[in-house]
């Protein structure tokens, strides 16, 4: 089984490398006060998590500088996501509040949907 898994994940990052969506143009003004408010956000993620990848192209397409935090790989990424978060589960957006207050936000869908709301011009 995770032979399928690994080889599916090796397939998955393939496809999404082939079509690479193309990042929005923005003026410079835009892309450093979108950069400067993304310092706020990490992504926790899974490389060849599909839901990731779905996330991570939603990035990529917005032109936002992210960090992404490789949750399968770096103990200490997992380890804050399972204490702080609560949950073991990926793709995961930490987002720090004015006063640097982290906020979870779980599942790609609401994720994607939060970053549109926050960072369309």
């Amino acid at each position: 089984m995770s032979i399928i898994r690994w080889a599916l994940g090796r397939i998955i990052l393939f496809f999404n490398w082939v079509f690479t969506p193309r990042a929005r143009k923005l003026s410079q003004e835009q892309k450093s006060a979108f950069d400067q408010d993304a310092q706020t956000l990490a992504l926790y993620q899974f490389l060849a998590c599909p839901f990731c990848v779905k996330v991570r192209r939603e990035i990529k397409r917005l032109n936002l500088n992210i960090v992404t935090r490789d949750a399968k790989n770096e103990e200490q990424y997992k380890q804050e996501l399972v204490e702080q978060g609560g949950h073991a589960k990926v793709p995961c957006l930490r987002i720090a509040d004015d006063n640097g207050e982290p906020k979870w936000l779980y599942e790609s869908s609401d994720i994607i949907k939060y970053l549109q709301q926050r960072f369309v011009a």
